[in-house]
């Protein structure tokens, strides 16, 4: 009894230091986010044994871990590694070293130069063993994508060979080191991964493995002012390397076909300083040793006053009957633009901005590059030594697969209705069906809405139809169009699409084999579509998704499907409850005989599922709120997942917090949801201060993990949570030209239904918001004044002069976003402009008595900065407190991580001050002058 009794003391006594424990748990601070870590590139071993992924902290140097799928405690870590190849024998691993992220900055404050700064290694893991191998000095490294087991090391200059130094008194005569040759090549050494066979080559500018590995293409730089450039071929089972060919001043895009027959690539013997080289397309037989220039700008057939392309893509066709090449119109010459006469500031420059022109000049000048160097697709049918031009000024959007058996393509148009872009998103375009043995074009719809496809046995070309909300088949052979939904008691469009514009479709989940049918999905089922109309659509997961919530959708598993879908693969299905937010699997039946069975269906989010490629072993990641999307091995049953990751063990220390679901009704009645968080030490009987942050819908997030972070824009959930805030993030749904009163009609009553819980500090709240989300805290507060302190980033205020302005990032002009998207005006200014007016919270600021911090950067590429300067310069007039963040050179969220950390300590101390009585820092109640920047950040804080 004594026993029991002291083991039960022992047990209280436990019981409250483990409680005291949790209490006592300390709060996030911003110290906490270089040291946040994240699991990412994850790779399986073509056998499913193996898993390798990188773990790196947000700010630091992080590692490689290459752990056993069925032995996790068989582990290796390789620190500051990355990019792992796994060997096509998986017996090895290949990756980066790169340097220590210390060692840099050091080396950086004491101005080294680049060439002296460390440089990457490379390293080699026998798997079996554990035994590293680590190489010095790496440029890049490759491995053949299928069979061998080759690696290729391109291997960063020489460093300079210094004199040695002499000891007083010695009068031995030193050599000076040999003077190094003027060199943009390398040395390439390529090896088996087990070291026992080995080449190696000099002065190597690029280089690349044919498919299969059989053989491996080198192109040798020049050196000093010789002309000994050159392309090589090295014959991997014989190691015998040919040369191709020598002697030219340029080699690009060298491409092997399939077979290992041929070998294309690109040269010129112009000066690559020559303002316009000319490029010629050779072609090498690898068996018959041959070489012949097979197109230049003198080829007929070639685009008419055209050449070849430097920037085209080379391919081959599947039955290597064609080479698929590209070509540019010659350079056009001005008498102006070569007047050597004219001294650079007497040259005139303007933008001239023609009503007639299809884009605007931002946006021509955004593409400019991109259409200088646009490429026209054009084949070379070896056989027959002629060339086919197939793309044209005209129609230039060819989307071809080079490997396809099926020698059809699709082209589009959309020049007829380019000029509408500025204000229709959704332009139609003339789209064609392209036969790549002839060029010849077959029209098959003019303004087609949607984006076309080929199917993967060549019999079909498919798309949605967004001006129909129906999914259409284009019959090769006949040339028969067929609306393949148009009778089918379904919706296939976008159920929740609350926008001015064409609702897009759920997806598509691919072709069987064959072509025999097109799986689509409605809401929540997958439906099985006879393109031939001879069998009646099937609902093949029975209709359980919409009886039961659970929207459905196909889980790909083999990386390549270029054949359609293998009917007798598993039919793995991801599953997600539209109210719960339960996520899962499920196995399906493409026969659509059974209905799907639960495989896991948990409170959990799933993603990245990832199959091996030669066996059904997979990893999947799954998180909640509190736990990290750490990687799992398990395999399709999924009875079983065993935890290969394990980031943040740190997480344990801090005060965490939990996510709840949130059911309330809009002003409107219509049943929302969001997203509550309390800190882990909740208490019922307190009163908390509350953020508010807002995104159109965000409660299928449910279950996401959501990292500390210093913010590119938004409050950082988990720092708020953890500094006992609750943090509550509702859903909106929008009427068409009443965007700002939907937000209040979403957001009120939301947080009326927290308030009512009885743990808010009602006099303690504030809304914050970026974007979209920014807007709609400036219109709130007009409205209310429930909020004590408000945050709004790069927020549209005056929907009058954004109309008009543009998304400097592309180059748009921003009428589409009102009359069509986001802003759901539904009309241009001059139709609608009380809805413009009365939406746009600047015409109102004279009711705000909300203190507003804003955040609005100069380089913001898609809301127009001014528009913060506009609200700022309302408030200030206003004599309403108000602040105005301008990061120099940033975008429209903040890319600079000391500038992220600098905002996230900006909106604690704001936030702190107004809802937790904290002293205001001196960048609040003094600001910071001009004559100050850049020597102090005022993060001091006054007297309370």
């Amino acid at each position: 009894m004594i026993f029991k009794t002291r083991h039960l003391l022992g047990f209280m006594v436990f019981f409250v230091v483990l409680n005291v424990s949790a209490q006592q748990k300390r709060a996030l601070t911003h110290a906490d986010y270089d040291g946040w870590e994240s699991v990412s590139s994850d790779k399986l071993s073509s056998d499913g044994q193996w898993v390798g992924f990188e773990v790196n902290p947000q700010d630091g140097d992080g590692r490689l871990e290459i752990v056993s799928h069925q032995n996790p405690s068989n582990k290796y870590i390789v620190p500051r590694a990355n990019r792992l190849l796994f060997s096509n024998d998986n017996k090895y691993g290949v990756g980066r070293i790169v340097a220590e992220k210390d060692s840099i900055k050091v080396l950086k404050l004491k101005k080294t130069k680049a060439d002296d700064m460390p440089k990457d290694s490379l390293f080699i893991i026998q798997l079996a063993s554990g035994e590293l191998e680590k190489i010095a000095r790496v440029k890049s490294f490759a491995t053949p994508k299928e069979k061998s087991n080759w690696l290729a090391i391109h291997f960063e200059k020489e460093l300079p060979v210094k004199s040695e130094k002499k000891e007083e008194g010695d009068t031995t005569k030193v050599e000076a080191p040999e003077k190094p040759k003027k060199t943009d090549g390398t040395k390439l050494l390529v090896r088996t991964f087990d070291g026992k066979s080995t080449y190696e080559y000099d002065r190597v500018k690029s280089y690349g493995f044919s498919e299969n590995g059989s053989y491996l293409y080198y192109v040798k730089a020049t050196e000093d002012t010789l002309k000994n450039a050159g392309i090589f071929l090295l014959d991997l089972k014989s190691g015998v390397s040919q040369i191709i060919d020598i002697g030219k001043t340029d080699y690009l895009s060298p491409q092997v076909s399939d077979s290992n027959k041929y070998l294309a690539y690109l040269t010129t013997e112009d000066s690559l300083k020559a303002k316009k080289p000319y490029y010629d397309l050779y072609l090498y037989d690898i068996a018959k040793a041959s070489n012949q220039k097979i197109v230049d700008k003198n080829t007929p057939g070639i685009l008419v006053d055209g050449m070849v392309s430097k920037s085209g893509r080379i391919n081959f066709s599947t039955d290597d009957s064609r080479v698929y090449f590209g070509t540019i119109s010659d350079y056009a010459t001005f008498d102006y633009e070569d007047d050597t006469t004219i001294l650079d500031d007497e040259r005139v420059k303007l933008d001239i901005w023609g009503w007639q022109d299809a884009e605007i000049q931002p946006m021509q000048l955004k593409n400019k590059n991109r259409e200088a160097s646009k490429s026209y697709l054009a084949a070379y049918n070896i056989k027959d030594k002629k060339v086919i031009q197939i793309g044209d000024d005209k129609i230039n959007s060819i989307n071809y697969d080079p490997k396809s058996k099926h020698k059809l393509a699709i082209a589009t148009d959309d020049a007829p209705y380019r000029r509408e872009y500025s204000w229709d998103i959704q332009i139609g375009r003339d789209t064609y069906l392209v036969n790549l043995e002839n060029g010849s074009k077959t029209l098959i719809q003019r303004s087609l809405s949607g984006y076309p496809q080929l199917s993967p046995a060549g019999k079909y070309v498919y798309w949605y139809d967004n001006s129909d909300s129906s999914w259409f088949a284009y019959e090769v052979s006949t040339k028969s169009l067929k609306n393949l939904t148009k009778e089918m008691d379904v919706n296939f469009y976008n159920e929740q699409h609350d926008s001015p514009s064409l609702p897009g479709s759920y997806g598509a989940a691919g072709w069987l084999k064959d072509d025999k049918a097109l799986l689509v999905y409605d809401k929540y089922d997958v439906w099985s579509i006879d393109p031939t109309g001879k069998e009646t659509p099937k609902n093949i997961t029975l209709g359980e998704g919409r009886a039961q919530t659970i929207e459905f959708r196909r889980q790909r598993l083999e990386e390549e499907e270029k054949e359609g879908i293998d009917p007798s693969l598993p039919f793995v299905l991801t599953a997600f409850h539209e109210f719960n937010k339960q996520n899962g699997f499920y196995k399906g039946d493409i026969t659509g005989a059974k209905a799907p069975t639960s495989i896991v269906f948990t409170d959990h989010r799933y993603a990245g599922l990832s199959k091996a490629k030669d066996s059904n072993l997979v990893t999947v990641r799954r998180s909640t709120y509190q736990d990290y999307s750490d990687i799992y091995a398990t395999d399709l049953d999924m009875s079983q997942l065993t935890q290969l990751s394990f980031a943040n063990p740190q997480q344990g220390e801090v005060n965490w917090g939990t996510v709840e679901l949130v059911d309330y009704l809009a002003n409107d009645g219509v049943p929302l949801q969001g997203l509550l968080f309390k800190p882990e030490n909740f208490d019922p009987k307190k009163k908390y201060p509350m953020m508010v942050y807002f995104y159109e819908r965000n409660s299928d997030g449910l279950h996401n993990y959501r990292a500390p972070a210093p913010s590119a824009s938004t409050i950082n959930i988990p720092y708020f949570v953890s500094n006992e805030y609750l943090v509550f993030v509702p859903d909106i749904k929008y009427d068409l030209g009443l965007p700002g009163p939907s937000a209040y009609n979403c957001i009120i009553p939301g947080v009326q239904s927290i308030i009512a819980k009885g743990y808010v500090d009602a006099d303690n709240m504030a809304i914050q918001g970026q974007s979209w989300g920014g807007y709609q805290v400036a219109y709130l507060i007009t409205r209310t004044n429930m909020f004590k302190a408000a945050g709004a980033g790069a927020p549209v205020v005056n929907m009058t002069s954004a109309y008009g302005g543009i998304r400097w990032g592309t180059g748009m002009s921003r009428m589409f976003q009102y009359e069509q998207t986001q802003s759901r005006i539904g009309g241009t200014l001059w139709e609608k402009p009380l809805y413009y007016l009365e939406n746009s919270p600047l015409f109102y600021m004279d009711r705000v008595q909300t203190p507003v911090l804003i955040m609005h950067n100069d380089a913001d590429g898609a809301v127009p900065w001014y528009q913060g300067i506009e609200m700022f310069m309302a408030l200030k007039r206003l004599n309403q407190p108000a602040w105005l963040l301008q990061y120099n050179d940033e975008d429209h969220n903040l890319v600079q991580r000391k500038n992220r950390k600098d905002l996230s300590v900006r909106l604690s101390q704001f936030f702190d001050h107004y809802l937790k009585g904290a002293p205001a820092p001196l960048w609040m109640t003094e600001g910071l002058p001009a004559i100050e920047k850049g020597r102090t950040l005022k993060y001091e804080l006054g007297d309370k």
